[in-house]
């Protein structure tokens, strides 16, 4: 019974749609209807500019490190990384956004963050550097996904593995069109960065 009551409230966690609630509530914007169309951490940044997109961020890795931590605080031996996955399911699939959610590289970052806080310290070093160099922030997430996949192999936690190769396809199939811009150049830039977009 605790362990359906955490995948639900997992779920539930996931499917906050930070990014259109912080544009409605306080932009009267819909983050949809602009950009990229995504609700994700990356349009709000294009869209409402870097307070809105930073609170979308620290809201989103939240969803998932909340999720992770569920199963300490309700006492129970489910793996982590486990509860977490839902709310990664719920950031894709939202039930408060008719289904129809951001690309989850926030949320399962804030599941590292819980179940593994050093692993995830690296691999925002890297997401940063990457960042920085290419502006795109797009292109930094799927760097970061693909290393994260690939370390896990060394930690000696076979779920953990597991859960981080499974957060790695979802993360890159839900970044399929960036992967198809960023091939042909035209990808979008952050407005910092080395490339950084100048207009």
């Amino acid at each position: 019974m605790i362990e359906t009551l955490m995948f639900l409230l997992a779920y539930l966690l996931g499917s906050i749609p930070s990014g259109v609630w912080i544009g409605k509530l306080f932009f009267k914007t819909d983050i949809r209807e602009h950009g990229s169309g995504n609700s994700g951490t990356t349009n709000t940044y294009r869209v409402l500019g870097a307070t809105a997109g930073t609170i979308v961020l620290v809201m989103d890795i939240l969803k998932g490190t909340i999720a992770a931590l569920l199963p300490l605080w309700l006492g129970s031996n489910v793996h982590p990384m486990v509860v977490g996955l839902f709310a990664v399911i719920g950031h894709v699939f939202p039930i408060f956004a008719k289904f129809k959610g951001g690309k989850a590289v926030a949320t399962s970052a804030g599941i590292a963050l819980g179940a593994q806080p050093l692993f995830l310290l690296c691999l925002a070093a890297i997401w940063g550097s990457t960042l920085y160099i290419t502006s795109m922030v797009s292109l930094a997430s799927i760097i970061a996904v693909i290393i994260a996949a690939i370390a896990s192999l060394f930690l000696g936690d076979p779920l953990f593995t597991v859960i981080a190769w499974i957060a790695m396809i979802i993360v890159i199939v839900r970044h399929s069109s960036n992967i198809v811009r960023i091939k042909n150049g035209s990808e979008s830039k952050v407005p910092f960065g080395l490339k950084k977009n100048k207009s």
